[in-house]
């Protein structure tokens, strides 16, 4: 029998993964009282330089930035290697929380408790520099909804994949990742991901939360207010094949230009990737170039405080 974790301790288990170094934990974060289950991995050598907190799209888990087909896919294992901590939170209403939250929670809901779990992390874990939020899919609304309240001094940016704010498809397609009918729009091209992927129990996926589908439906009218609030670095990537976004440059333009706070606004392109970049082939070059921008915003940081 588990012990339970003394208040205000992470509660952590064996590492789990393999094919690769690195030490990849499971642990307990606490959101106000909800229990967020997720993987942990920091540095073996000094204090962490910064905090990457990944949030997973709908229908996956934190597994998502976890993948072990091939060495090197890995967010976890590679941040915590260049000298970050890497923590992949299950959002509310996956992991622990679901038996808790079987329909999830509302976006706004799910906005407070991502702010309260990063507040329970700091408090017990380096941070260094601060917060980089990536997330993806629908994460990346929840993760708009958190750094449109979080303090800018503990933020230093947002990195969002596979999310846009105008649909190129019927929103009502949206639904677990393992539909038979959503895979075109979920995968892409199904070479684009290693072999292994595929297979019984490869997938990290679970149920989307009901509350999730309803709010999918609410998001094109969301976006705009929440983008505003934003004060940070903005990078948004959109994979080769993405097809749950319009992503012309017409549409680009309108959706860069919302985030009028933010003191710099990115937008790459993924080539070799569907939607699920970090399980792909690509997941190594995406996940290289979203710490390549955590960089750009230490020297942000370093710049601003020397002023």
């Amino acid at each position: 029998m588990a012990t339970r974790p003394r208040p205000h301790e992470p509660m952590t288990a064996p590492a789990v993964g393999g094919g690769e170094p690195g030490s990849v934990r499971r642990v307990t974060v606490d959101a106000d009282g909800l229990p967020l289950s997720a993987l942990l991995s920091e540095p073996e050598h000094g204090p962490a330089r910064a905090v990457v907190v990944a949030l997973h799209g709908g229908g996956l888990n934190a597994r998502y930035f976890d993948a072990r087909t091939r060495p090197g896919l890995s967010l976890l294992n590679l941040g915590s290697s260049l000298g970050y901590t890497v923590l992949a939170l299950d959002r509310p209403g996956y992991g622990l929380s679901a038996e808790r939250l079987p329909l999830g929670q509302r976006l706004v809901d799910q906005a407070a408790s991502v702010r309260a779990a990063l507040q329970d992390f700091a408090s017990h874990h380096a941070t260094g520099a601060g917060i980089l939020l990536l997330a993806h899919s629908f994460g990346g609304k929840v993760a708009l909804g958190a750094a449109a309240d979080l303090a800018d001094e503990n933020l230093l940016g947002l990195d969002l994949s596979g999310i846009g704010h105008v649909y190129e498809g019927d929103w009502r397609d949206l639904s677990d990742a393992t539909r038979s009918g959503s895979w075109r729009r979920n995968w892409g091209p199904l070479h684009l991901y290693p072999p292994g992927t595929f297979r019984p129990g490869g997938v990290p996926a679970e149920p989307m939360p009901a509350q999730e589908s309803a709010d999918a439906a609410r998001w094109p009218d969301r976006f705009h207010e929440l983008a505003s609030r934003v004060r940070v670095p903005v990078r948004l990537t959109f994979a080769e094949h993405e097809s749950w976004w319009r992503h012309d440059p017409a549409t680009l333009t309108e959706l860069t230009g919302a985030f009028g706070a933010a003191p710099r606004v990115v937008v790459d392109r993924q080539p070799d990737a569907g939607h699920n970049i970090s399980l792909g082939w690509a997941a190594r070059s995406y996940h290289l170039r979203v710490l390549a921008f955590l960089e750009e915003c230490l020297v942000r940081r370093e710049v601003n405080q020397g002023l």
